[in-house]
């Protein structure tokens, strides 16, 4: 007898840890204004260093246009402009802030750096770029904060970039 009442016991705690764990996600999805369950933090290291962006890990969940171009997982072209550099880079802000999801944390004329975050279940992405005026191009890094696979979101995002700005 006192074993069927702490199974019972047992069930109906774990029942009450799974129902709140449902409404936690039925809030992230629907409530509108997700919590930030997939969110993660803000990574160490952002920004733009002697031509270079903080390297990717060995998770396929990144891009940059700064790492070598052997490294074929991980390498995106930058993108190429012609003209003033100044013009290029106001169009290239206005491009990324008309994106979906996208908040731009930092502009400093030639550094931007964004947050992406995706509508339903608030995973968050981290964007930079960077104008080199010199050799007219803006290099970019996308890149996953969580989890290992992104499914190429990180490189179809940047390249969606890539042909608005070209328009």
């Amino acid at each position: 007898m006192k074993i069927k009442q702490t199974l019972k016991r047992i069930f109906l705690g774990l029942l009450v840890v799974i129902a709140i764990i449902a409404a936690l996600i039925t809030i992230e999805i629907l409530g509108g204004q997700p919590m930030g369950l997939f969110s993660g933090s803000r990574p160490d290291g952002l920004g733009f260093n002697n031509g270079q962006f903080k390297p990717p890990t060995w998770k396929p969940n990144t891009v940059s246009s700064t790492v070598e171009k052997s490294d074929a997982l991980h390498y995106i072209e930058p993108v190429s402009f012609s003209g003033d550099a100044t013009g290029a880079w106001k169009k290239w802000v206005g491009v990324v802030k008309s994106q979906s999801g996208a908040t731009v944390v930092t502009d400093n004329g030639n550094y931007l750096y964004a947050e992406f975050k995706t509508p339903k279940m608030g995973f968050v992405d981290d964007v930079e770029a960077a104008l080199d005026a010199k050799a007219n191009v803006i290099h970019v890094r996308s890149a996953s904060r969580l989890g290992v696979r992104d499914f190429d979101a990180n490189r179809k995002r940047i390249e969606a970039i890539r042909a608005a700005f070209a328009k």
